[in-house]
Parts: structure tokens; sequence; C-alpha cells
């Protein structure tokens, strides 16, 4: 960051002013600096949410709400997810540009060769009912890799954070076919090397002994850029909480399982889950027919209905990766021959509704890409469950990148939020007579 020419003067009843200095980066708004206003002032800021508080700077990931812009390094999210494969997106988060073919041959070799996981991984998940949400399983599995890989547990040793991002990015596509053949009582599938990413996930999530899995090229692609499109998201509930708890100087397995635990809540990574079953109450309720229905209920505040996959938290604008899914979507289902998909018309007809009804344009409740993942995951086979643990898997490198540069910005610090208390003030302890 800069500082700019500009400065911010804070007037206190009673002191003397406070000279705040004002930064600025490559794009988005100026930042106050407040770091010194406590030792000046005697008084911290209150930002519930921290919506107008940049707790860190980063050169990995830029949104423009407004706009409905999202960048990777710089690049447009439209482009990559065209143009690149999600591992080319993996070593661009990672390093900061995009691979020369001879860089991407050994990234993808060092993801191919460190893949499988730990045989003694396996009686550890037997530890977990068969019924257990895969969240519950992945959170478990990943914070228990620090047991397994101890030898890249020295955050000050870049080599070990190297081998550690390797391996998370590596292993967690494992992780999460295990959750799932464990769930269904099948065994495990053993990853194949000369398959692709995106390609191993699938056949290692759908193949048995006693069939193999034929990977689809349009489900293929379609779910690698699924990946790319939930690959980082600027600072995140659970990207900050990765940060967060990275900042005491944990080992990166623990941070990252902080990260899938944050991820879990269905107002962040559990959200395409609440859409489809959204979608799917919808159509046992009446189908299209009742749509405009639900939409009139969603107006009404004292209904209790909510619209899912519309809005968000950042954009207030169209999510610029919906565009990108709802495409997927169509090609999905037109390749598997569920054109006629009546969940995939039913959300066409929410969008139309939401995108013409002056109540939702107001509020600029635009679909975002948890409106489309879903469908696109249903289709391809996926069990809703297994939604979340499958953002998890995408955001692994995001969260990996932004601990990795956390690590290395000379002004990291633990982190320590402040309150405001609003409790009693008691001075006194009375005696036991008087209680």
């Amino acid at each position: 960051m800069n500082l700019s020419d500009k400065k911010a003067t804070l007037n206190i009843d009673g002191k003397a002013p406070i000279e705040l200095p004002v930064y600025t980066g490559s794009i988005g708004p100026e930042v106050l600096d407040i770091r010194k206003l406590y030792g000046q002032s005697d008084m911290f800021t209150f930002d519930p949410g921290f919506m107008s508080t940049a707790a860190c700077e980063s050169a990995i990931t830029y949104i423009d709400g407004d706009k409905g812009e999202l960048l990777y390094r710089g690049y447009p999210i439209e482009q990559l997810a065209v143009n690149c494969d999600y591992l080319e997106v993996c070593y661009l988060l990672l390093n900061g540009e995009l691979p020369n073919a001879q860089q991407k041959a050994e990234f993808e070799y060092s993801i191919n060769h460190h893949n499988l996981v730990h045989e003694q991984m396996h009686f550890f998940l037997r530890g977990f009912r068969r019924d257990a949400h895969p969240m519950a399983i992945l959170t478990g599995l990943v914070g228990a890799m620090s047991a397994f890989y101890h030898d890249s547990t020295d955050i000050s040793n870049p080599h070990h954070r190297e081998i550690s991002a390797i391996r998370l990015i590596a292993k967690m596509p494992t992780l999460v076919a295990m959750a799932y053949k464990y769930s269904c009582g099948e065994p495990y599938v053993y990853p194949r090397n000369g398959l692709s990413y995106s390609g191993n996930f699938l056949r290692q999530m759908f193949a048995t002994p006693c069939e193999d899995y034929q990977v689809n090229e349009v489900v293929e692609r379609a779910f690698d850029r699924i990946l790319t499109l939930h690959a980082d998201h600027e600072q995140n509930a659970s990207t900050s909480t990765v940060r967060l708890c990275g900042s005491s100087g944990t080992n990166p397995f623990a941070a990252i399982a902080a990260g899938v635990a944050c991820l879990w809540g269905p107002a962040h990574g559990g959200a395409n889950e609440a859409c489809l079953n959204m979608l799917e109450n919808i159509q046992a309720n009446g189908g299209i027919a009742k749509v405009g229905e639900f939409m009139e209920k969603v107006k009404d505040k004292n209904s209790g209905v909510r619209l899912m996959g519309f809005g968000h938290r950042v954009y207030k604008n169209y999510d610029p990766r919906a565009k990108l899914m709802q495409e997927t979507c169509k090609e999905v289902l037109t390749a598997l021959g569920l054109e006629n998909d009546p969940l995939f018309k039913l959300a066409m007809e929410l969008e139309r509704i939401a995108l013409e009804d002056q109540y939702f344009v107001d509020r600029k409740l635009y679909p975002n890409v948890d409106f489309y993942s879903g469908i696109v995951q249903r289709a391809i086979g996926i069990p809703t469950q297994l939604f979340t643990a499958i953002f998890a898997l995408a955001r692994t490198v995001g969260w990996i990148a932004q601990w990795n540069e956390m690590l290395s910005d000379a002004n990291y610090k633990i982190g320590r939020p402040r309150q405001l208390y609003v409790g009693s003030a008691r001075r006194d302890v009375p005696s036991l007579d008087k209680r």
C-alpha cells in the first residue's frame, strides 16, 4: 500500500486533534490507518461484522461489489474460468502469476504425487458414525493431518509452507471422496495420476470395485469451473478465520480445519445446500405454478419465507460468477439429457421474477453463484449434504494462499479484536450471607 498525500483529522472534545494517515491500494477504496488510535485517544473503533474495517493488506483477490467484479491476482474471473483449468488458477493464487507450460507440468506432477493419504487415516475415519455430516468428518480429517504430516509444520520455513500447501490441495479431494464413500458404505477409491484434478475426484467419488467410472468431459469441465469460481473470495468469514487462527502460529492443517468449520455455516458455505433445498421444497409444493405465490411470500416480512441464492454480502450488482454458473448448468443438463429438469426450469422462473419485480430490483437481489451450482452438482450425482465439502475443496487453495501471504507480511501480528463492554461494572463481591 502507498501513503497518500491526504490526511484525516479526528477531533475529540477536550483533546488535541489526531491525524490519521490515509493509504491507497492499487484499486479500491482508500483506507484510514487507525493502528495508533487507541494509544493517542484511549478509544477503539466499533464495527460489528467488520463491514468498514480492512484487517490486512492483500495482493490475492479483489472484489468490487458495485460493479460486480472479481479479480484473482488482477485477472477477471470470467476470463480465468474460460481460459484456465483449476490447477492453473491454484498456481496463480499461490505464486502471483499464471504458469508457463513447464511450470504447469511441474505443479501438476507435485499435486498428483501427493494425493494419497496415510493409510492410518482410514482407521481414523472409522471413528465417525456413518450418518455424520461430511463437514464434521472433513473438519476432523483435515485437523488430523497435522499428526500424520508433522514434518511440514514449521511455519517459519518457506519450504515447509510450500509442501503443506501442495499436500492440502492434493489430498483434499481424496478426503472429501473418502467421507462420501464412508457415508454410503462403499470402499474407498484410490486416486489415479493419469487423470486431471477434477476427473480424478469424480472417479474417486463414483467408481466402485465392480465398475470403473468413465469421466464425461462436459461434467469434468463443469466441475473444474465450480472449483475455479470458488477458489478464493477475498476476506470472507472462513478466510478471515484461517488468518486469525493462523496468526497464533498454529500449524497449517489446524488453520485450514478452522476454515472448514467456519465454512460449514448456512450463511456461508452452506448457502448452495440451502438454495437447492428451497428449490426442492417449491417443487414438492406445486412446482413452477407456485413460484409467483412463493415470491409474494418472500416479500411479506411476516411470512418467515426466505429467498436463498439471491443477493450477496459484498456484491450489490450481479455476481460475476452466477452468469458463468448458469451457462455451465445448461451445458451439463444438455450433456446428461436433463434439459427439461424441473428444478432448472423452476430456477429460471425464480430468476426471471427477481430481475423484473421492482421489489427485488430495488433491493439488488440478483442471483449469486450458489443459485445454480447446487443444480449442477445435483445433476452430476453429488448428494446435497456434500455440497459444502466441495466448497471447502475448492477454497483450500485460497485459504492457503491467504495464510502464506499473512505469514510473509512484516506487519503481521496475532489477531486480537477489541470490544465495547456493556456488562455490569460491579466492584465489590458481597459476602456469602448477603447473596
